[in-house]
């Protein structure tokens, strides 16, 4: 099919390579996406009556097809299409003739792709927010597990004071909750139908935006239809401003797990299945997983900047620098679901060294413990804690798990109340089936059909 802006002269080969780019190769991640928001814009042309009720039914079934030859690796976009949009009503057209012709009415190839991209992150949002609410789960029940364990405490890498097994996993597991909690937030902003708001300015029809809106399972629109074209790359990179919490979150524990995992400490042990080896070296079982998750990290970061930057300086309406936000968006999408895959996996399979942990408790991390003893006897903290100071070769080693069990207070080693962590994973969790639930009922009474996202 020609382009969708197809007129009287043709493109130039090589500004079309460079206009289009990977556009084309993307865009296999939003055929279905598009097609399920194709077929909610039809039933409300037919509903306004843009289209026939024989023309609807028509596109509808042609748009399942595609669906099923996507889902089957059938489904061919050229670089000539230039998107998968192209793509889509051109088969439209070659099967249905006038009826495919009609499909774009009233909505802009801006709507178009912003609103299949919405539905599309809302899917992936709702993927990734279940595997990191499983690593959360894996934490917590790590920390269960483990909240007898002594664990030297650090600052500044240096001997603190006593910890545990148990406080190092729930530190993370409630990060990792605050991170879901702004992710949920992002999902909420993502939650808006931009379809109807056209090229920026609305259309002269009477388009029911809320209609689309409603079959399509998003909680309303997105009112003003400038802003909602001004808004392409802003609300990715909110979404992505969340991912990137997540994979910072993944960075620290990898970096605690390399440095633990180290010989010369040997708290934790790797399975050789999540190490790899060095081609040169025969002894060497690296803990590449861990460094990756910290360096993907970083990726996600420039990537996130990359955004931005894109859509920074922009003026007001439609401008084509847009396009290049989705594939770092997509890409920051695939690289937080995995990395979320694979910190679940190193947990899961983490070997806690209890006599390592337990000969890591030298005398002088109970110096503040000493201090306060002091002052429990009347001294002040700072008298008790100049003489502690001043005095750290008399230290003694004492019992670690009895030290643990003095810290009573909520949120310590000795009271993790990890009751905190299980409702509000709990919450977030039901937040999440909830929108999924509603989002596979809402596909099904639009399509008649059972379609798994």
């Amino acid at each position: 099919m020609a382009k969708l802006w197809f007129k009287n002269y043709d493109l130039n080969e090589l500004l079309e390579k460079f206009t289009v780019g990977n556009d084309y190769i993307l865009d296999k991640n939003l055929v279905v996406s598009d097609c399920l928001c194709s077929i909610a814009h039809i039933q409300m042309l037919s509903e306004i009556g843009i289209l026939t009720k024989a023309e609807f039914k028509a596109l509808k079934a042609a748009l399942l097809e595609i669906i099923k030859l996507d889902r089957e690796g059938k489904f061919e976009i050229k670089l000539s299409d230039e998107d998968c949009h192209t793509a889509i009503e051109g088969y439209l057209t070659a099967k249905l003739g006038e009826a495919g012709k009609k499909v774009h009415t009233g909505r802009s190839r801006n709507d178009q792709v912003l609103t299949a991209t919405r539905f599309y992150a809302k899917t992936r949002l709702l993927q990734i927010m279940d595997k990191a609410l499983d690593l959360v789960d894996s934490l917590v029940a790590f920390a269960e597990k483990n909240k007898n364990v002594p664990m030297p405490g650090r600052t500044h890498m240096q001997i603190a004071m006593p910890s545990s097994v148990g406080l190092w996993g729930a530190a993370f597991a409630e990060e990792l909750l605050d991170d879901i909690a702004f992710l949920k937030a992002a999902y909420d902003l993502n939650n808006r139908s931009p379809l109807g708001s056209a090229a920026s300015y609305g259309v002269p029809l009477p388009l029911d935006r809320e209609l689309t809106a409603s079959l399509l399972g998003f909680a309303g629109i997105q009112n003003n239809v400038l802003y909602a074209n001004n808004s392409r790359g802003k609300i990715e990179s909110m979404i992505a401003d969340a991912l990137e919490q997540m994979t910072i979150t993944f960075s620290k524990m990898a970096q605690d797990l390399i440095i633990f995992s180290m010989p010369e400490f040997g708290y934790f042990s790797l399975p050789a299945s999540l190490c790899s080896g060095s081609s040169i070296m025969p002894q060497k079982k690296n803990p590449d997983g861990l460094e990756l998750l910290r360096g993907k990290a970083a990726s996600v970061s420039g990537l996130c900047m990359g955004m931005k930057n894109v859509v920074r300086a922009l003026p007001t309406g439609y401008n084509r620098d847009f396009q290049e936000t989705k594939e770092l968006f997509i890409k920051i999408l695939d690289t937080a679901d995995i990395s979320t895959q694979v910190a679940k996996l190193t947990i899961d399979e983490l070997k806690v060294n209890k006599d390592k942990l337990k000969a890591g408790f030298t005398p002088d991390i109970f110096a503040t413990d000493e201090a306060l003893r002091l002052v429990a006897s009347g001294k002040s903290f700072r008298d008790a804690y100049k003489e502690v100071g001043l005095n750290l070769d008399k230290l003694s080693n004492e019992d670690p798990v009895a030290a643990l069990k003095k810290r009573t207070s909520t949120g310590t080693p000795g009271n993790l109340n990890l009751k905190y962590a299980k409702k509000a994973a709990a919450s977030s969790r039901a937040f999440a089936e909830a929108e999924h639930n509603a989002l596979l009922d809402a596909v099904k009474k639009l399509t008649g059909k059972n379609i798994l996202l």
